[in-house]
């Protein structure tokens, strides 16, 4: 049972790096070569997470989004809740 939860909270912890690289990506000019290809890979791993949040919240005086930071915040919480079921 506890390598269960090391496998939970081990992807979780990845998918949360995952999203914040995705975050800091978006400062970047992403717009062709390598950086483009990973940005590419990245929205498709993480838009459909980061989308359940946009459609309840809206961006902040139009230009600051703070839904991934909801998201990271749901994210490990949810996990640690999950692991404390166990």
């Amino acid at each position: 049972m506890l390598s269960l939860k090391y496998l939970i909270v081990s992807l979780a912890d990845a998918y949360s790096m995952l999203l914040f690289v995705y975050v800091l990506m978006s400062w970047l000019p992403t717009d062709r070569g390598i950086l483009a290809d990973i940005n590419n890979v990245l929205a498709k791993v993480c838009d459909p997470y980061l989308n359940l949040f946009r459609r309840l919240i809206p961006p902040l005086g139009g230009m600051v989004d703070v839904t991934p930071i909801i998201a990271l915040l749901v994210l490990q919480l949810g996990v640690r809740l999950l692991i404390g079921l166990f």
